[in-house]
């Protein structure tokens, strides 16, 4: 057609593709463990990529030791199996423990997986009392002591009454922008209610091998 106005016929360069991470809304992983008892070997986590602040655009699904070491490295094995990895900005969990005691290393966590780390819980954490549940319970793994903690927390201002934010490799201030995007109503991360309610939907009890 002689009205046929393409790149190539009138000699202007096409657009450059931007990168997904430079959306507006940008992408995180979410995740949470299901409910499980003290007495199961291992429990499911549930992973979320989400399009802040709601849009879900792929789950993912592992499990943990209960009371064991391995959070870090089956999160680190889910982030790395994603294909939104590349496009996705930053991990959100919701405590720094997945099943019970299997506490995750933050620093590990965002180094290895190169995307900056955050912890959102709605109150201050009683890091006293875990101290002394560890030391009770887990004696013979005096790292999770140092883990716990191993990072500072801030608030960030919500009403009725703030979160509590530890982050690894993002500044706080781009980290409570990160946050107070994500809520969509009430106070809490939506990504990580999303999440939960996922996890929750998990039967408790012992995790099935079954790939049917």
């Amino acid at each position: 057609m002689d009205g046929d106005a393409s790149p190539a016929r009138s000699g202007a360069r096409p657009l450059p593709k931007r990168s997904p991470a430079a959306k507006p809304h940008p992408r995180v992983y979410a995740f949470d463990d299901a409910p499980f008892a003290f007495e199961q070997e291992r429990t499911p986590v549930v992973g979320l990529v989400v399009v802040l602040p709601s849009y879900v655009e792929g789950v993912l699904r592992d499990e943990v030791m209960v009371d064991g070491p391995d959070a870090t490295e089956v999160l680190l094995r889910m982030v790395g199996s994603s294909s939104h990895r590349a496009a996705t900005r930053a991990i959100m969990l919701g405590g720094i423990t997945l099943g019970g005691f299997n506490m995750v290393d933050l620093t590990r966590l965002n180094e290895a997986s190169g995307l900056p780390v955050l912890t959102v819980t709605r109150a201050a954490p009683d890091f006293d009392a875990m101290e002394r549940a560890l030391r009770k319970y887990l004696p013979d793994r005096p790292e999770l002591l140092r883990l716990l903690r191993a990072h500072p927390l801030f608030t960030v201002p919500m009403r009725p009454r703030p979160l509590w934010v530890a982050v690894v490799g993002m500044p706080k201030e781009e980290a409570t922008r990160l946050v107070l995007r994500s809520i969509v109503r009430g106070s809490y991360p939506e990504p990580l209610r999303l999440a939960h309610l996922f996890a929750s939907a998990i039967p408790k009890g012992p995790v099935s091998r079954s790939r049917a």
